[in-house]
C-alpha cells in the first residue's frame, strides 16, 4: 500500500496541495504482509504500528492565513474508515492552504378531547334572547342608568372572558387574568346592591325612617339582599333566567317613564329642583366639561365604566347557551346598540333638562327685568347663584335621583332602578362563580380545585356561589358607590385588554384554527383595543394599574413553573411554533462555524426508561443547549409495530418531560434494526437542528447475540461514519438495559390495580347473593395469585445483579463525587473527544470532577509532549488538572492479556491457515463473517494496541468517576464485526464507566474567540 495523491475517481481530500513547501518527511513502513505506507515517525513510535490516525496537534486548528504556522489537515473519516484501495490513493498532507475555517459539517391531539363528556340531559339550555340579550342588556342597563348617568354628565358633558384568554393565550396568561376577572365580577355584585341599598336608603331617608345612619343603612340593606339573591342563585338558573325576563319588563317601562317625563310640564317644585323641560341654553350650558372636587374625565370614566362591562355577560354563561357560536355574537351586538341608543338618548334628553346646579327652593326667583348671572336657569327666572357658594342638594351635580324627579311617574323610576340594580347584581352573581367554576376545572391552582365542583343537572357552582358571597359582602361593608365602581374598571379592563390582546395574537400566528367570521374584524383593531385599555388603566389609577399588573404577573409566574398538565392549541403554541420555523430557516441560510459547534445527540435508547443511564448521560451533554433525540425502532411487520409505536409517541414524550429530560422522543418501525437505525440517521432533524453525533450503549452480549445482531450493530457504526455522525459509546460493567426491570414493575402495578378493582367489587357485593361473591372472591383469588407470582423473588444471584443494575442506572441521575474524568486523547478526530468531557465539568452533577488528559507520546520526548498538549489546552482555554504522556502504549501487551483476548475471539475464528488453499477459501465462503488468520495478521498490532491500552487503563483510570477514550475505527472490508467487537470490549473491560468517543474529523475546537 503506497501513500500517494488520489486521482481517478477516488476520493481526494479537498485541503491538500501539492506546491506546499517543504513537506514533511515521512519513514517508509513495510509491513509482514508486502504492504507498506509513509508515516510521520512520531505516529509509529507513540503506537507501534502504523496507522493514518494523527496525534492531537496544534496546526489542525489553526485558521486560514495563520501567521504562526501552517494550518494542517488531519485525516478525514471516511479515509480512516472506507474500503481501503490497495493501488488507490490516500491522500493526508500534515500542512495545507484551506480555504476557510471550520468546515464542518413530532403531532399529539387536543387534551380537550380527551374529556369525558357528562351527561346534560335535562339540562337548561338558553337562547341568544334570554341567554345573552336580556342578560347583556340588564347589565349594561345597571345601576349607572338611572343613579350616575346624570352626575357623570353633569361632570363630564359631552365629549366569558376566561375561557376566552385561557384557550387563546394559554394557561399562564388564562390562569392569571381568570382570577382578576371572577374576582371582579364578585365585586360587581357589591357594586350593583350598594347601588340597590343607596335607592332604598333615599327612600327611607325621604320618610324620615332610617334605621341606624345613612352608611350603616347602605349595609345592612346591601347585605340583606345580597343574600336573597343568593337564593335565587343557588335555586338554578332557570330560576334566574325566570327573574331575570320580570325585571326586564319592568326596567323597560322605567326607561320608557323617563323618556316621556321629559315631555311634561314641569311643576313649580321640580323647577327649583333644577328641571326646566326642554331647553336649547340648558343643554349649550351642559356641553361642556365642568369637573369639580378633584374630578376629572377618568375618575368619572373609571366610574361610569363598570356600566360597559355588562356586554360579557352572555359569555359568561356560554356553557348554559344552546348554541353559543351564534347566540354570543348576535345577542352581545344586539345588546350594544340597543343599550348605547338607550343610554345617549336618555343622557341627551336629561341634559337638555335638567341644570347643573339647584337649591330646591320655589323662593329662588327672579322678577323679569332683574341683573342675570347668565345662567340658563336665571334666563328662566330662578336664581341658583347660592350654589357657587354653599352645596346644593338638586341638579345633575347633586342628586342621584334626578331620574326619578324628571320621569312621568317617581315610583316606577323606582322600580327601575330596584331592577337595573338587582338584575345586574343577580347577572354577575351567577357569572363570577361560573368563571370561578371554569378557572377551577383546569386545575390550574391546585388549591382551588375544590371549587371546581358542581351540583344538577347544569352542574351549579354552588361552592362558587358562596365564595362569591363572601366576597361581596366584604365589599358592601364599604357602602360607597364611588369607592367600589373604580377598583371594578381597574380589573375589567384587564381583563378587555387580554381579550382584545387574544383576538390580535391569534390573528398574528396565523393558525389555521383561527377563522374569525365577523366580517369587519381587523387584528389591528384589536392591538388598539388593548393598548387603549392599558393607557386608560394607568390614567385612572396609576397605583391600582401597577398593583393589578403586579399581581397578574406574580399568578403567571407563579403557572408558568408549575406547568399545568393542559393543551388548549393556544395561539402562544401557535407563535411559538411560527418562530420555531422562522428561527430554524434562518439557521439554515448560515453556514456552521467552529465556535458554535455543540453536540446534538441521536440517543438509541430504545424507550427512555429501558436505558435511563444512557440517557441520563446524553442529557448531561446537551441538557437545554443542544439538541438530544432518544430513538427507538421497532421491529417486524409494519402492520403489527404501528399500533405500539403510534400509542408511545405521545406516552414516551410525557414522561421525558416528567423527569425534566430536555429530549425530543422519535420512533420507527422497521424489519430490520439497521434499516430503521439508518432511517433515523438520515432523516432525524430540521436544518441545523439536526444530530450530528450517534450515542449508543455497548453491546455487552455480543458473544451470544447470534451474527446478525453483531452485524447490524457494527454496521450501525459503520453508517454513522458513512453519513459523518460523530460516534460516542457507553459502557458500564452492570450493563444499561433495565427493561426487564421496568416490565416487572409495570406487570406488578397492573395487578395491584386489578386487586384493588376486585376489592372494591367485593365491597360493593356484599349485599348481593352468595353465589356471584363467591365468584368476585375467585378472581380476586386469581389475580392475587398472578401478582404473587409475578413479584415473586427472583434468585439470590439475580436480584444482586438486578440491585446493581438498577444502582447503576441511576449513577448519572445523582451529583457526581468528588474525583477525576479521564480523557485518554489518542487521537486527533476534530476535538469532540476532548469537548464532551470538558462540556460534563461546566454541569452542576459534575462540577466536582477534575479533568485529567492522557496522551500517547514519544519514548523519551514526555516532556516536550507534555508542553505541547499543555499549550493547545491553554489555547482552547480548556482547564484541566493533569497532563500524563503515556510513552510505553507501544510495548507488547502482557500474556495473561493477550489469552484473554484470544478466549474472547477464538469461538469466531476461522483457522484457515492449516488447510489447503481450496478448503481455505471454501470455509470463507460458507462462513464470511468469521475471523480469518489472515485478518488476524494484518491486524495484529492494532490488536495489540486494545489489549495494551486496556493495560494502561488499569493502571491509571480505575479509580476515575468516568473515562473517555479515543474510539477505534475498524476500515469497512477490512476488519470483520467480531474483531471490531473484541476490540471494543478488551478495550474497555472491567473499568469504571467509559465512554469510546470519535469525532467526524471535522474541528468542533478553536482558540480563536
Amino acid at each position: 500500500m503506497e501513500k500517494n495523491r488520489s486521482n481517478g475517481g477516488e476520493h481526494v481530500n479537498p485541503a491538500y496541495d501539492a506546491n506546499l513547501d517543504e513537506p514533511p518527511m515521512y519513514d517508509e513502513t513495510v509491513f509482514g504482509n508486502g504492504d507498506h505506507r509513509t508515516v510521520r515517525p512520531s505516529v509509529v513510535s507513540a503506537f507501534g504500528h502504523d496507522t493514518l490516525d494523527r496525534v492531537p496537534n496544534v496546526d489542525f486548528y489553526r485558521n486560514k492565513g495563520s501567521v504562526s504556522g501552517h494550518r494542517a489537515v488531519r485525516p478525514s473519516l471516511q479515509e480512516l474508515h472506507d474500503v481501503f484501495q490497495r493501488n488507490g490513493a490516500v491522500s493526508v498532507p500534515d500542512t495545507v492552504q484551506d480555504d476557510g475555517e471550520g468546515s464542518m459539517v413530532t403531532p399529539c391531539d387536543d387534551l380537550e378531547s380527551a374529556v369525558p363528556i357528562k351527561d346534560t340531559k335535562g339540562a337548561i339550555k338558553f337562547g341568544w334572547i334570554r341567554g345573552v340579550l336580556v342578560r347583556c342588556m340588564l347589565n349594561i342597563w345597571g345601576v349607572m342608568l338611572f343613579i350616575r348617568l346624570s352626575w357623570v354628565f353633569g361632570q363630564a358633558g359631552w365629549g366569558g372572558a376566561y375561557y376566552l384568554i385561557s384557550r387563546s393565550l394559554g394557561p399562564e396568561f388564562g390562569g392569571s387574568i381568570g382570577l382578576i376577572f371572577a374576582f371582579a365580577n364578585a365585586v360587581a355584585v357589591a357594586m350593583y346592591v350598594v347601588g340597590f341599598a343607596e335607592t332604598v336608603r333615599d327612600l327611607l331617608k325621604d320618610y324620615d325612617l332610617l334605621m341606624v345612619d345613612e352608611i350603616n343603612d347602605i349595609r345592612i340593606i346591601g347585605c340583606i339582599t345580597v343574600v336573597v339573591l343568593l337564593g335565587i342563585s343557588v335555586a338554578g338558573m332557570e330560576w334566574e333566567a325566570k327573574a331575570q325576563i320580570v325585571l326586564l319588563v319592568i326596567l323597560l317601562v322605567a326607561i320608557v317613564n323617563v323618556f316621556v317625563g321629559t315631555f311634561l310640564s314641569p311643576t313649580d317644585t321640580k323647577k327649583s329642583q333644577g328641571f326646566f323641560g326642554y331647553n336649547s341654553k340648558i343643554f349649550l350650558e351642559n356641553f361642556p366639561p365642568a369637573f369639580r372636587d378633584g374630578e376629572t374625565f377618568f375618575t368619572v370614566f373609571s366610574i361610569f365604566f363598570p356600566a360597559a362591562t355588562g356586554i360579557l355577560a352572555g359569555a359568561n354563561i356560554s356553557g348554559d347557551l344552546r348554541d353559543a357560536q351564534r347566540a354570543i355574537p348576535k345577542g352581545t351586538l344586539l345588546a350594544i346598540v340597543i343599550t348605547g341608543v338607550t343610554y345617549l338618548g336618555v343622557a341627551m334628553c336629561v341634559s337638555a333638562t335638567v341644570v347643573r346646579d339647584a337649591t330646591g327652593n320655589s323662593n329662588d326667583t327672579i322678577a323679569t327685568g332683574m341683573p342675570c348671572n347668565f345662567s340658563s336657569a336665571c334666563d328662566l327666572g330662578y336664581d341658583f347663584s347660592s350654589c357657587a357658594e354653599t352645596e346644593c342638594k338638586y341638579g345633575l351635580m347633586n342628586n342621584f335621583q334626578v331620574m326619578t324627579m324628571v320621569s312621568g311617574f317617581g315610583p316606577l323610576i323606582i322600580a327601575g332602578t330596584f331592577s337595573a340594580t338587582l338584575s345586574s347584581a343577580l347577572a354577575s352573581l351567577v357569572s363570577a362563580p361560573k368563571v370561578f367554576q371554569a378557572l377551577c376545572k383546569d386545575n390550574i391552582y391546585k388549591i382551588l380545585h375544590f371549587f371546581a365542583k358542581g351540583v344538577g343537572k347544569n352542574d351549579e357552582p354552588i361552592r362558587g356561589y358562596v365564595l362569591t358571597f363572601i366576597i361581596s359582602v366584604a365589599f358592601i361593608l364599604i357602602g360607597d358607590l364611588n369607592a367600589i365602581a373604580p377598583i371594578i374598571s381597574n380589573f375589567f379592563l384587564a381583563s378587555y385588554a387580554l381579550i382584545n390582546f387574544s383576538c390580535f395574537h391569534a390573528s398574528y400566528a396565523k393558525s389555521p384554527g383561527w377563522r374569525p367570521a365577523y366580517k369587519y374584524y381587523n387584528m389591528w383593531l384589536s392591538l388598539l383595543g388593548a393598548v387603549l385599555c392599558c393607557v386608560v388603566m394607568f390614567v385612572i389609577n396609576w397605583w391600582a394599574a401597577l398593583l393589578t399588573y403586579v399581581i397578574e404577573i406574580l399568578l403567571f409566574i407563579y403557572v408558568t413553573v408549575k406547568k399545568p398538565d393542559v393543551n388548549w392549541g393556544s395561539s402562544t403554541q401557535a407563535v411559538t411554533f411560527v418562530s420555531a420555523v422562522s428561527n430554524a430557516l434562518s439557521l439554515s441560510g448560515v453556514d456552521d462555524h467552529v465556535k458554535n459547534f455543540r453536540p446534538q445527540l441521536l440517543v438509541l435508547t430504545g424507550t427512555p426508561r429501558t436505558r435511563p443511564a444512557l440517557l441520563d448521560l446524553a442529557h448531561s451533554l446537551s441538557k437545554t443547549y443542544g439538541l438530544c433525540l432518544t430513538c427507538e425502532v421497532f421491529v417486524g411487520p409494519r402492520s403489527e409495530a404501528l399500533e405500539e409505536m403510534n400509542s408511545g409517541m405521545e406516552r414516551n414524550q410525557l414522561w421525558l418531560r416528567k423527569q425534566k429530560r430536555k429530549a425530543f422522543y422519535a420512533a420507527v418501525a422497521c424489519e430490520e434494526f439497521r434499516e430503521g437505525t439508518n432511517s433515523l440517521l438520515q432523516a432525524s432533524g430540521l436544518g441545523r437542528m439536526k444530530p450530528n453525533t450517534l450515542m449508543v450503549g455497548f453491546k455487552r452480549n455480543w458473544r451470544t447475540a447470534g451474527i446478525e445482531g453483531v452485524q447490524s450493530y457494527v454496521g450501525i457504526l459503520h453508517d454513522a461514519f458513512d453519513f459523518e455522525y460523530g460516534a460516542v459509546m457507553l459502557r458500564m460493567d452492570e450493563g444499561l438495559d433495565v427493561s426487564h426491570i421496568v416490565e416487572a414493575e409495570d406487570e406488578m402495578l397492573k395487578a395491584e390495580k386489578e386487586q384493588r378493582s376486585l376489592d372494591k367489587e367485593m365491597m360493593r357485593s356484599a349485599g348481593k347473593p352468595k353465589g356471584l361473591l363467591r365468584k368476585s372472591r375467585n378472581s380476586s383469588q386469581q389475580v392475587l395469585t398472578t401478582r404473587v407470582s409475578v413479584c415473586a423473588p427472583p434468585p439470590a444471584q439475580v436480584a444482586k445483579r438486578n440491585e446493581e443494575l438498577v444502582v447503576a442506572s441511576m449513577q448519572f441521575k445523582k451529583k457526581q463525587p468528588k474525583g477525576t474524568i479521564d480523557v485518554w486523547w489518542l487521537f486527533d478526530d476534530g476535538g469532540l473527544t476532548l469537548l464532551l468531557p470538558y462540556i460534563l465539568t461546566t454541569r452542576k452533577k459534575w462540577k466536582d470532577c477534575k479533568l485529567r488528559i492522557f496522551i500517547a507520546g514519544q519514548p523519551g520526548q514526555t516532556e516536550k509532549d507534555k508542553q505541547e498538549m499543555k499549550s493547545l489546552l491553554q489555547k482552547f482555554r480548556i482547564n484541566c488538572s493533569d497532563i500524563t504522556v503515556i510513552d510505553d502504549i507501544h510495548i507488547q501487551p502482557r500474556p495473561d492479556s493477550l489469552r484473554k483476548l484470544e478466549d474472547m475471539i477464538e469461538p469466531f475464528c476461522l483457522r484457515e491457515g492449516s488447510k489447503d488453499y481450496a478448503e481455505a477459501e471454501a470455509m470463507k465462503k460458507e462462513h464470511p463473517w468469521k475471523i480469518t488468520d489472515e485478518e488476524l495478521s494484518s491486524f495484529e498490532e492494532k490488536t495489540n494496541l486494545q489489549v495494551r491500552l486496556n493495560e494502561v487503563l488499569q493502571e491509571n483510570s480505575k479509580s476515575a468517576n468516568l473515562i473517555i477514550v479515543s474510539m477505534p475505527i475498524a476500515r469497512k472490508g477490512a476488519v470483520s464485526d467480531f474483531l471490531y467487537m473484541a476490540w471494543l470490549d478488551i478495550l474497555t473491560k472491567d473499568l469504571p464507566p467509559t465512554l469510546l468517543i470519535r469525532g467526524n474529523h471535522k474541528s468542533v475546537l478553536t482558540f480563536y474567540s
